[in-house]
């Protein structure tokens, strides 16, 4: 009787705009044959193993590779409700396009798929095993202060990084033998506050006219101090602050349950929100799939290439 076949979970982690890297981790792991039975997403990671599992990945690329600095301020506007910064319309327009169907359902997709998100009140993951792709993608990348929280089954859910950023337990959960995760923030802590490059922007305008404004109220209520040092911006201070969270939480949850193989793509260059540079992530992406091919050739015993 022949051995059976590992089952092969892939948890992508999350990390707003350094996860279009996902594209090229799941190109370089094709070229090797390696196809993913489980595919398990937070937040970011959650949207790109969607669309992968709906067929959808070559659109995907082609789109966020023609995406500009303009093109990722439209996505975001100033509006009245306080829920959140996101064009709604907008994105739900993208995620039907080039994600999932309106119709699609997590049951009824070739692989196994599951997204991650976090209760609002009860601060517990919420697993989304079932149902609509889209609701669980929404739900899972719901990152508070950006996106509204998302309504399901009587609760608030927001982004699921905020308590799985790479989702190796429930890849085991679905019952993968053997798991791939990508840490997308591994590199960042000590590098994310560095001064932006000469001309460059790191936020959308409209977002970064906001954060204009509350910067020079806080430094009206309290001046700096006489060394003249200047507190790093609204949203560097977020981000930065998020980052540490997911860094931390990552640390603490992969040293329970460590994923058999670990990939951690160089993304600290990569802000926040710089969605416009894609073909840069998926690059790192697929470099980093080949760096760690000995190991990954080793754990799934596949032999000399």
């Amino acid at each position: 009787m022949s051995a059976r076949k590992a089952t092969i979970g892939l948890a992508l982690g999350s990390g707003s705009s350094r996860g279009w890297s996902h594209i090229g981790v799941l190109h370089a792991l094709a070229e090797q044959k390696i196809v993913p039975d489980v595919i398990c997403g937070a937040s970011i990671g959650a949207l790109v193993g969607a669309s992968y599992v709906s067929s959808n990945l070559e659109k995907l690329e082609d789109w966020v590779r023609r995406l500009t600095k303009f093109d990722t301020a439209r996505f975001f506007e100033i509006n009245t409700s306080l829920n959140g910064f996101i064009n709604r319309e907008r994105l739900h327009g993208f995620l039907s396009e080039y994600v999932a169907r309106d119709d699609a359902l997590i049951e009824d997709l070739p692989r196994q798929y599951a997204a991650v998100a976090t209760d609002l009140e009860a601060g517990r993951e919420v697993w989304m095993t079932k149902g609509p792709v889209l609701e669980a993608v929404w739900s899972s990348m719901a990152l508070p202060g950006l996106f509204p929280a998302i309504r399901n089954k009587d609760r608030w859910l927001v982004d699921g990084g905020l308590v799985n950023p790479v989702p190796v337990s429930i890849c085991r959960a679905l019952g993968a033998d053997i798991v791939i995760a990508v840490n997308l923030n591994g590199d960042l802590l000590g590098r994310h506050l560095q001064k932006p490059e000469e001309g460059s922007k790191r936020i959308p305008r409209v977002v970064d006219r906001f954060a204009d404004l509350v910067t020079e109220y806080a430094a009206s209520a309290f001046p700096a101090r006489k060394n003249g040092a200047k507190p790093p911006g609204l949203f560097d201070a977020i981000a930065s602050s998020f980052n540490i969270a997911q860094d931390r939480i990552t640390r603490s949850r992969m040293a329970g349950d460590p994923p058999d193989i670990l990939l951690t793509p160089k993304l600290a260059q990569i802000g926040l929100l710089e969605f416009y540079r894609a073909a840069e992530a998926i690059t790192e992406g697929e470099r980093c799939v080949r760096r760690m091919l000995p190991e990954i050739r080793h754990v799934l015993k596949m032999g000399e290439p």
